[in-house]
């Protein structure tokens, strides 16, 4: 089974026999067997016929309609999706269960960030790097450990800010200064392109939980509230570093973006302007539509590693003895 993604704008999605076809006017793009796809994904400003909608349906695919920054403007679900079938089996999950996987989650979270501060030692020897990169393996290994969740948060933040002491050494353009980590709202460029890199991963994020039909506000690591779908804010920290953090980078090191023309000031903070988040999201989308070899040795794109993990997640639901295994990169 696969997800179909349709990211690339004006296309057209339509049915023939039991295909679906995804043209741009008269180009064919791709063709997908009906019987082999899970779910639908429109990115933008593209179109599903009638006859596409109604085939999904027969065949318990859902579909959602998404901006380009991956925020879900809504759902079409067949009848049988429409049911929590997952929630009480999350709502089951004893404060043990969730201990083990929030562990996990912040070890591999700070081990991706390590690994980004790794490779980019080796192009630059800077004993900052290599001062945090020493530093972090003390986190990593303390909250593998952790026997409370207060404990385990502690370490995380302390872990993060050795990483993001050590982030501005790994940007080579020097009016692109970064003094460490603010939101809420960002106070520079470089985390303008943070804030906003996560924003798209966690929508995006949200979208494929409630298409397996987890609760999005039943998480382990986070809590949960009625403005907080907590278990997107737990599955978006295995990608943060490998997706976001080294796309910022690469943005910034390749000379991609403007400091002058891609950014605008206002309400105290610093944010991407249209032009910029044009440059953002076509570096963004281009990376994720890459394709990778999965472990049945098919290939798909990048996206579906969001996917692959919250139907990892889904599995963990069903049986916790199966310990979830978040997004690790080496």
């Amino acid at each position: 089974m696969r997800t179909l993604y349709v990211s690339q704008q004006g296309c057209y999605v339509g049915v023939s026999g039991e295909m679906l076809v995804v043209k741009q006017g008269k180009t064919v793009f791709g063709e997908v067997q009906l019987p082999l796809v899970e779910m639908v994904l429109i990115f933008g400003k593209s179109q599903v016929s009638t006859q596409a909608i109604r085939a999904c349906l027969r065949q318990d695919i859902p579909i959602a309609y998404l901006s380009r920054m991956g925020y879900c403007y809504g759902r079409t679900l067949p009848i049988e999706r429409g049911y929590r079938h997952l929630s009480r089996y999350q709502q089951q999950l004893t404060p043990v269960d969730r201990l083990i996987v929030a562990r996990r989650l912040v070890e591999v979270k700070l081990r991706n960030s390590r690994v980004i501060l790794q490779r980019q030692y080796r192009r630059q020897k800077s004993d900052e790097i290599g001062f945090a990169v020493q530093n972090m393996e003390y986190f990593i290994e303390k909250a593998a450990k952790a026997d409370n969740l207060d404990r385990l948060m502690g370490y995380e933040g302390a872990g993060a800010r050795e990483y993001f002491a050590a982030f501005s050494h790994c940007l080579s353009r020097r009016e692109f200064v970064f003094e460490g980590r603010s939101r809420r709202p960002p106070g520079n460029p470089v985390n303008a392109m943070l804030s906003f890199g996560y924003q798209v991963l966690w929508n995006h994020l949200l979208t494929l939980i409630e298409l397996q039909g987890l609760d999005p506000y039943s998480a382990c690591l986070h809590q949960g509230h009625d403005r907080h779908a907590a278990l997107a804010s737990d599955l978006i920290e295995e990608f943060r570093a490998p997706l976001v953090d080294s796309l910022v980078m690469y943005l910034v090191n390749k000379n991609m973006v403007d400091i002058d023309q891609d950014f605008v000031y206002h309400d105290g903070g610093c944010f991407l302007n249209d032009t910029g988040r044009r440059k953002y999201l076509t570096t963004f989308v281009q990376r994720m539509e890459e394709e990778f070899i999965n472990d049945r040795g098919d290939k798909q794109p990048k996206w579906d590693l969001l996917n692959q993990q919250v139907k990892e997640f889904k599995q963990f639901v069903y049986a916790p003895t199966q310990v979830y295994q978040p997004y690790q990169i080496r």
